[in-house]
């Protein structure tokens, strides 16, 4: 075997090693969780957020992202904001081995639990008129909250993830979510088929649709442009169905509230079809409404704005602009 057949095995074996230690450590991350219980290990999580966060290139990334958005707000805000992102993020983390048993809203007796739901008119629309459905989300509070809604309550739905890329990690986030979720699709090549398929059977999609997407339409996000995936308005054009926004809302006392919206009246072109970015500007704008709201409920981390791409045009000196692709 040659020098570099000898390479290419060890370095097939180290990152072997690696995603087994990672899963490793995640599995005991998670048992430890588990025997703390949800409120003490989402306190944790926060605390650990909160304070290793600002040492990673990411939290530079969120304090320019916030400084952009709101170009107005004093430097004490934005800060406070970022470190409200970095305390969602650790308590999103950490809730992920009990979002077994942290939803628990019970339509007989609303507002008794941890979680409570808005809009339940809609979702029992969603679920009795026999009509394929689109639901769109953020990265909110904990955004894993809407697909176990739907399981529990009967609604036929599909939602569509994008898995870690350690493979070891996404095998356990994948179990957890299989056993609380209903269908679940991974964001790869060859998904839309399935996705279509979906919505054929007169199911539902449900899908975040606030980070970059490099092939995607341009639209007006938080006063910038932004590269938001087509496909759900596309699929709504060609299904001519009701599409819905979801949110999940951090609450005072470990709770959250689910807000379903009612069906989004989406712009259409002259032939009475709905026009695809348009609608997806529809939809922005509503993410957009969430993030003023509680902006320090919304994963900032994440590059959304890349002016390479919608060729902004910005001041020479700032770094963004010549970041490649990928770049935390």
């Amino acid at each position: 075997m040659s020098l570099t057949g000898w390479r290419l095995r060890l370095l097939r074996a180290a990152l072997r090693a690696i995603d087994f230690a990672a899963a490793g450590l995640v599995r005991a991350v998670f048992a430890f969780a588990r025997m703390i219980g949800p409120d003490r290990s989402a306190d944790l999580g926060a605390f650990l957020t909160r304070n290793l966060g600002p040492l990673f290139p990411a939290h530079r990334t969120a304090l320019d992202n916030v400084r952009r958005a709101f170009p107005d707000m004093p430097e004490e805000e934005v800060r406070r904001i970022v470190r409200g992102a970095w305390d969602n993020l650790g308590r999103t983390a950490a809730e992920y081995p009990h979002l077994g048993t942290i939803f628990d809203f019970d339509p007989e007796r609303p507002g008794e639990g941890r979680v409570e739901v808005e809009g339940v008119a809609h979702f029992d629309a969603l679920r009795d008129d026999g009509k394929p459905g689109i639901i769109f989300s953020g990265h909110f509070a904990n955004w894993e909250l809407p697909a176990i809604c739907a399981a529990r309550y009967g609604l036929e739905a599909t939602a569509v993830f994008r898995a870690p890329n350690a493979a070891g990690v996404a095998r356990i986030v994948h179990e957890i979510r299989s056993q609380t979720m209903g269908g679940l699709e991974a964001a790869r090549q060859g998904a839309a088929f399935a996705m279509q398929g979906v919505l054929e059977r007169g199911g539902h999609l449900g899908m975040l649709i606030d980070q970059h997407f490099t092939r995607g339409v341009i639209v007006d996000f938080m006063g910038r442009p932004a590269l938001t995936n087509p496909i759900l308005a596309k699929f709504a054009k060609r299904f001519d169905c009701p599409v819905h926004g979801v949110r999940v809302v951090r609450l005072p006392g470990r709770r959250f509230r689910l807000e379903l919206t009612p069906p989004l009246d989406l712009p259409r072109d002259e032939k009475g079809e709905i026009d695809v970015p348009g609608a997806m500007q529809a939809m922005s704008r509503v993410v957009e409404g969430w993030v003023r709201e509680n902006p320090e409920q919304w994963l900032w981390m994440h590059r959304r704005w890349r002016p390479r791409f919608t060729g902004e045009r910005l001041d020479a000196a700032n770094p963004e602009a010549e970041k490649p692709d990928g770049a935390p």
